[in-house]
């Protein structure tokens, strides 16, 4: 493989140590392909792919993808998880609060922790995870109209 060529699913499993399964590529594409998908949608989308796959067998999946940074899980308060597959960067979210629209909010300062904290408490903050909660556009005209 040459340096600007893309590295394929299976090639990212094994970079991370992973096993290359079909069910954990299928999984990795339905991430990829949607957008903040909850568990539900994700086993649906492998199933699309490779046939049955237990809930379970998604969740481990979900979790091993997620432990190797090839996945990122968010959950805003009162929802269930959510994964994406828009990991590496110094990224936000922001959620309606009225259907639970996910979308992703850059960071304006770029790097991480990107907020300080008024007291650290002796910790090393490496991180700030944002979420902001608001009105998606259609919730917000739906409520004036």
């Amino acid at each position: 493989m040459t340096a600007s060529s893309t590295p394929t699913i299976a090639e990212e499993l094994r970079g991370a140590g992973l096993r290359v399964t079909a069910a954990r590529v299928a999984l990795l594409q339905a991430v990829r392909d949607g957008d903040h998908l909850g568990v539900e949608a994700i086993a649906s989308g492998v199933r699309d792919r490779v046939g049955h796959i237990s809930l379970q067998a998604v969740y481990e999946a979900l979790h091993a993808l997620t432990a190797a940074g090839l996945v990122r899980r968010i959950e805003p308060a009162g929802s269930p998880a959510r994964y994406e597959g828009r990991v590496g960067d110094n990224h936000h979210h922001i959620v309606c609060r009225s259907c639970g629209a996910v979308a992703d909010v850059d960071c304006a300062v770029g790097e991480a922790p990107c907020l300080t904290a008024s007291d650290e408490h002796g910790f090393s903050v490496d991180e700030a995870e944002v979420i902001y909660w608001g009105l998606c556009s259609d919730c917000s005209t739906a409520r004036t109209s």
